[in-house]
Parts: C-alpha cells; sequence; structure tokens
C-alpha cells in the first residue's frame, strides 16, 4: 500500500481484500467509459470529471454523499489508469476531510482488467 497522504493506492489483491471487507466502491469513470469497459460488481458509477476534465463538485458529492454517509467510512475510487482518481482522492483527502480515502493502483485498465480479472 502506497501512502500519498491524504490517500493511499492498493494493489490489486489488497483492493480486492478491501472490497470483501465492505469498503464502498467508487468509479469515477464516465458514461461511455461504464459502458465500454464494464465496472467491477458492485461499484457505485458517480462520475468525477467530464470529458474536457472539469468537475462540477456539488453535484459529485450530490450522489456520493447518498453512498458515503460519513467522514470516516472507508472507500475506494476507481477510473481508467489511476490519473483521475490521484485528483479526486486528494480532494477528498485534503479539501473535504474525508478520512479513509483509496484508490486501485493502475485503475480498472491497468489493475483489474490486465490481471485477468472480470467486470459487470
Amino acid at each position: 500500500m502506497l501512502n500519498f497522504g491524504p490517500f493511499k493506492s492498493l494493489s490489486t489483491k489488497e483492493f480486492q481484500k478491501k472490497k470483501e471487507e465492505g469498503f464502498t466502491v467508487i468509479d469515477i469513470r464516465r458514461a461511455e467509459e461504464w459502458e465500454e469497459d464494464g465496472i467491477i460488481e458492485g461499484s457505485h458509477k458517480i462520475t468525477f470529471f467530464d470529458a474536457m476534465g472539469g468537475f462540477d463538485i456539488d453535484a459529485f458529492l450530490e450522489s456520493f454523499s447518498k453512498v458515503v454517509t460519513t467522514k470516516e467510512q472507508p472507500f475506494v475510487m476507481v477510473c481508467a489508469h489511476a490519473s483521475r482518481t490521484k485528483v479526486a482522492c486528494e480532494i477528498m483527502g485534503s479539501k473535504l476531510g474525508y478520512k479513509n480515502v483509496y484508490e486501485l493502483d493502475g485503475g480498472i485498465n491497468w489493475g483489474w482488467i490486465d490481471k485477468g480479472l472480470e467486470t459487470v
């Protein structure tokens, strides 16, 4: 597990363990990406960035706060290659004060699909 300050990066095996422990998984990719590559079973689909790289934190939090209901509840963010999650996790941890913020190292493409794991 790599520690990036306000969040931690999980290997595929660490991610699978946290998921089994009941950690909430948030897939922050866009709808066309979910359709193209599928999602990790049990993930909540809540887009963070638009196609131009912009984001509306209030709109994101409106959906996010329905599944992550306290600042202490642990969650793991997933994107395509773990570049967007680094930005999103930094915001969630540093700016918004969430305490147990994680990302899947390599994202769904390099940390899940290329490991032979299935999406739905």
